[in-house]
């Protein structure tokens, strides 16, 4: 029988108990490894953990043991305990304290209000543009932590939770892999290890180090949220699992009529069997459902039937033979790193021509060391503080479009040397009342890895004033390239 404490002779958990200065206010929730109890800081230590995060509320996560051990549950709550304290940033409880199996074994940690995105579940299929949102949201936050050296292993609606902002939120690390932590699960299970309908290939054959493999689970939660059924089933055995090896899942266009042919290429792209044919990051996929009209549509979009007989039997024989490539020797975060999204800011109104020429031959240069690399062309149009802009030039061309169509003709010769043409390439004009500001904020929304832009001549006003480019360098959290002619 379970029970609510590992620690042999232990008093139970209980409401107003203290545990190292922790008082436990109420259970919030008991899942299949550990039970979620609402704690106050009363004592020391526990009010020095707090001194960081004055009035954030807190939960103590506990784990279940079930008649006295359970190696499963042990080892991914020790593999949790060695995680967390590592991760930082929105996408992440805050951690605050921790006890080890000497007493009683915890986690405290921020606790994030509301609801996990479980319940939508059951209300799927959602609308399309809720399923994007979500979508989008969950992979921002997958790339940043896959910047932070971690794989998740474990996406899934229950485990994702959204701040009061949108922001959303990862939470149990108890099964995921760390590249500068032992692998606890993959040292002591020979199992496939994860829940079942999202588990990606390549984890069926016990790969545990490519982050790919979060991108797959979220393939697999946009499928359900879309259709309202999952593309693998629920499978309990290994059997089951490899199933997914070498069969396709019914498209999604097959099982709701409105699904758009871009959300399927998203959602099928997802759910490639091979990890190389997938999007290759978060930032990657998030940048796509922004930006529907741009998606590469190829044949997945207009699939309508799952599989044949034929493609089935190749598949399953490959499966059968093949060794999975293991990517463990690169690292997450370098796997990502050879994925970045370069962002071209050009000023086709008013920038002289020889600087043009000079930003699109670095620009090029650049893309073309980083063949894994999606290259993002934004212009910016200058808003009015006060009053109605002007939304046709004096020629009487809608000043929006223009921009566009300079932005393209710059970016041509670009796309054609490095046949950029599989949605590697996207067009983005923003409207700002400062160029900066909308530089920066692309470039933070969408995770961009590196900004090329061009810098007019000096004059003592322009320093004076500051630059775009030198606000630009001074605020974005990438590396900024300033080209000049």
């Amino acid at each position: 029988m379970a029970t609510e404490d590992p620690v042999h002779g232990a008093p139970p958990l209980a409401a107003g108990r203290i545990v190292d200065g922790w008082r436990l206010d109420a259970k919030l929730h008991t899942g299949g490894m550990a039970h979620l109890w609402g704690v106050t800081a009363v004592e020391e230590p526990a009010l020095a953990a707090m001194a960081p995060f004055p009035g954030m509320a807190t939960i103590m996560k506990v784990p279940r043991v079930k008649g006295g051990e359970d190696p499963a549950s042990i080892v991914s709550f020790e593999v949790e305990q060695l995680i967390l304290p590592r991760l930082h940033g929105p996408h992440v409880p805050r951690y605050v304290a921790r006890g080890d199996f000497t007493g009683t074994p915890y986690l405290v940690m921020e606790c994030i209000p509301g609801v996990s995105l479980r319940p939508r579940l059951d209300e799927a299929p959602l609308a399309i543009d809720e399923v994007v949102g979500i979508g989008e949201r969950v992979a921002a936050a997958l790339h940043d932590l896959h910047r932070q050296h971690l794989i998740h292993l474990d996406v899934k609606p229950s485990n994702i939770l959204q701040r009061a902002d949108g922001v959303v939120v990862m939470v149990d690390y108890g099964l995921s892999h760390h590249d500068r932590l032992p692998d606890l699960l993959e040292e002591e299970f020979t199992l496939p290890i994860g829940t079942g309908p999202y588990m990606s290939p390549e984890q069926v054959q016990f790969v545990r180090s490519d982050p790919r493999s979060d991108l797959f689970a979220l393939g697999v939660m946009l499928y359900h949220l879309t259709t309202g059924e999952r593309p693998f089933g629920a499978p309990e055995t290994v059997r089951g699992l490899r199933r997914r090896l070498y069969i396709d899942p019914v498209p999604p266009r097959a099982l709701r009529g409105d699904c758009p042919p871009w959300l399927q290429e998203v959602i099928l792209k997802c759910l490639e069997v091979k990890p190389d044919r997938r999007w290759q990051s978060g930032a990657q996929l998030a940048l796509a459902l922004q930006n529907p009209g741009q998606i590469a549509l190829t044949a997945r979009a207009e699939r309508m039937h799952g599989s044949g007989l034929l493609r089935r039997a190749k598949r399953w024989f490959y499966a059968a033979g093949a060794e999975t490539k293991t990517t463990a020797a690169l690292g997450v975060a370098s796997l990502v790193v050879r994925s970045p999204i370069i962002m071209a800011a050009v000023d086709v109104e008013n920038a002289a021509p020889e600087l043009l020429e000079r930003l699109q031959e670095t620009v090029r240069r650049i893309v073309h060391t980083e063949p894994g690399a999606r290259l993002a062309c934004v212009s910016v149009m200058k808003a009015a503080r006060i009053g109605m802009d002007e939304r046709v030039d004096k020629s009487g061309q809608v000043v929006h479009v223009k921009q566009l169509v300079g932005l393209k003709h710059w970016a041509r010769p670009i796309s054609k040397s490095l046949d950029l043409d599989d949605g590697r390439l996207t067009f983005h004009v923003l409207l700002d009342t400062d160029p900066a500001d909308a530089i920066v904020d692309f470039a933070e929304r969408n995770q961009v890895d590196h900004i090329v832009m061009g810098a007019r001549g000096n004059s003592s006003l322009r320093r004076y004033l500051g630059s775009v480019s030198s606000q630009v360098v001074a605020r974005a959290v990438c590396t900024v390239t300033v080209v000049r002619a």
